[in-house]
C-alpha cells in the first residue's frame, strides 16, 4: 500500500503520522502531512538518518511499518501533536533519533484501520449477533488469540446471551472480527494466554469459547460498520441484533 483512497484522503484532513521498524516495533519517524505525505518517504533518496534507516530495513527484506496516531485535524492541531509526540518520545529531532520507545498506548492505529474505519460500508446484519466494543484493548498489531481474548470475556450479560450465534469484536465502530460462539461459561471459567482476567472472575460476568465464524459469515460482516446500530453514545459494550 502506497497510497490512500481519495475518499479517505478527504476524511484524513491533516493528520500525524508514525514509521516504524518490523524488526523491534520501535517508532524512528514522527511527521504530518495531508493527503498521501505519509507514504512520500518510501521515495526519499536523500542522505538523511531516515532515508538511510528506511533503506536498512529494505536490505533486510522488509518494508516500514506506517502509522497514523491522529486524523481529521487542523494543520495547527496537527502541528501540535506532532511536537508533543516527538517530545513524549525523547526524539532529538525529525531525522529520527529514535530511544528505543515502544509506545503502544499512545492509540496510533495501522493505515489500514484508517481506511477501514473510515471507508466500511453498512452491515446488513441478517444473524443473530452480539457487537462487543473492544475500543480499550484493540491495537493494529494484535495476534489473532490477543483479539479473540480480548472479544471472548469478560462481560456482564443476561440469559439474552444465549440467544447470540456470532459474536463481532468491534473497534471504532468498524467490525474486526466474528466468531461463533460455541458456549457461555461464568468469568474465570478457562485460562487467558495474553491477559489476567482473574479480577473479573464472578459477579455476574461471562466469558464464551468459539472459533472463528464460517467464511461466508465473516465476510458478510468483516471490516463492515455498525455505527448504524451501536449508537455514538452508546456506554454499554455489548450490543444484541437479532436476538
Amino acid at each position: 500500500m502506497n497510497q490512500f483512497p481519495p475518499e479517505v484522503i478527504e476524511e484524513l484532513r491533516s493528520y500525524v503520522y508514525l514509521y516504524l521498524d518490523p524488526r523491534d516495533q520501535k517508532i524512528f519517524y514522527v511527521g504530518k502531512g495531508i493527503g498521501n505525505r505519509a507514504f512520500s518517504h518510501l521515495h526519499d533518496e536523500s542522505d538523511s538518518k531516515k532515508a538511510e534507516h528506511i533503506q536498512e530495513i529494505r536490505t533486510s527484506g522488509l518494508e516500514p511499518i506506517i502509522e497514523i496516531l491522529r486524523f481529521g485535524l487542523t494543520d495547527d492541531q496537527a502541528a501540535l501533536v506532532e511536537a508533543s509526540v516527538i517530545d513524549t518520545l525523547s526524539l532529538g529531532s525529525l531525522s529520527n533519533q529514535c530511544r528505543g520507545i515502544h509506545s503502544k498506548s499512545l492509540g496510533r492505529i495501522s493505515v489500514g484501520d484508517v481506511i477501514a474505519e473510515i471507508s466500511a460500508e453498512p452491515a446488513e446484519c441478517i444473524d443473530p449477533l452480539m457487537l462487543i466494543k473492544i475500543n480499550r484493548l484493540f491495537r493494529s498489531d494484535m495476534s489473532e488469540l490477543e483479539l479473540y481474548e480480548a472479544t471472548r470475556g469478560t462481560w456482564v450479560l443476561g440469559r439474552r446471551r444465549e440467544k447470540a450465534k456470532y459474536a463481532c469484536a468491534v473497534f471504532r465502530g468498524v467490525v474486526r472480527e466474528v466468531y461463533q460462539i460455541d458456549e457461555w461459561n461464568p468469568a474465570g471459567t478457562k485460562d487467558y494466554s495474553t491477559r489476567d482476567d482473574s479480577a473479573f472472575a464472578g459477579n455476574g460476568r461471562w466469558e464464551f469459547c468459539g472459533r472463528k465464524a464460517p467464511e461466508t459469515v465473516r465476510n458478510r460482516y468483516l471490516l463492515r460498520s455498525v455505527r448504524h446500530l451501536q449508537g455514538a453514545s452508546a456506554q454499554n459494550p455489548i450490543r444484541y441484533v437479532n436476538c
